[in-house]
């Protein structure tokens, strides 16, 4: 796939190099009103937020089954969080309409503010409703990317949670086979620390050798995955907002400074 990408670019500039040169003008300056930064952090926000949703759905759709058979015994102990699964999933549904809506305002406002689109159509950015539009999508992207780094620590606390009990399971593997007494059974994993159960929940915990014993099911190795795999979307969706508002914010600083220096 990437040798075929390659050999069309290839071919595309080929054939920009040897075309008249009126169609070569035309080409490189199609290629200068393309806004790069944009269309990266367009492009990086799609790829995270498909990541995160996608791995999040299916993650969560495990976590249920997880918890179900390793740490609960009764369906009264977990039902607030099936609850919250069920109804996260409807938000993730929500989130991946949204952000396909914002990518493509992203790139159109990353269009109107390349200065060389702003040479062929005019000096939009300059007038009032310009300005105030651009204003406010800066403002938009800044709560998107507060509100981003709030989900972006929620989505580390599952992680947390697998990366200890894969320690935790490394542990009690060395154990049993370095001592003569049962110590393993000393080493616990509780799910009720990281919020997933209430603190009345029976058994909420395991120990030992059944600890050992869950991380080699295919649900730890699956559901572990896709939370890695969400907390990576939610990073990268992190960084496309990041980029994008100071993106945004250098355009309005240069414009400003432009027109605060024509007034001189």
């Amino acid at each position: 796939m990437c040798v075929c990408i390659v050999c069309a670019a290839c071919a595309v500039g080929v054939l920009i190099y040897y075309s008249p040169t009126g169609c070569y003008d035309c080409c490189i300056r199609c290629l200068g009103a393309v806004p790069y930064t944009s269309l990266l952090a367009t492009l990086l926000c799609y790829t995270g937020v498909a990541l995160f949703c996608g791995g999040g759905h299916e993650a969560l759709t495990h976590t249920r089954t997880f918890v179900e058979l390793y740490f609960a015994r009764d369906v009264q102990d977990f039902i607030v969080l099936a609850d919250f699964i069920k109804y996260f999933q409807y938000v993730i549904y929500g989130l991946a309409s949204f952000f396909f809506l914002y990518g493509l305002l992203l790139l159109a406002e990353g269009f109107y503010t390349t200065s060389a689109v702003k040479q062929t159509f005019g000096e939009f950015r300059s007038t009032k409703f310009g300005r105030c539009l651009s204003l406010t999508f800066i403002i938009l992207t800044y709560v998107l990317a507060v509100i981003w780094l709030v989900v972006f620590g929620f989505t580390a606390i599952p992680v947390l949670f697998f990366i200890n009990m894969e320690s935790s399971c490394h542990k009690v593997n060395i154990l049993s086979e370095t001592t003569l007494f049962n110590q393993q059974a000393r080493v616990c994993m509780d799910a009720r620390m990281y919020g997933f159960l209430p603190w009345n929940a029976v058994p909420g915990i395991v120990c030992g050798n059944t600890l050992a014993s869950i991380c080699k099911t295919p649900e730890f190795y699956v559901t572990y995955d896709l939370y890695i795999c969400a907390f990576a979307g939610a990073g990268i969706t992190l960084l496309a907002l990041v980029s994008g508002l100071m993106f945004y914010i250098c355009e309005v600083i240069y414009i400003y400074c432009r027109r605060f220096c024509a007034r001189l």
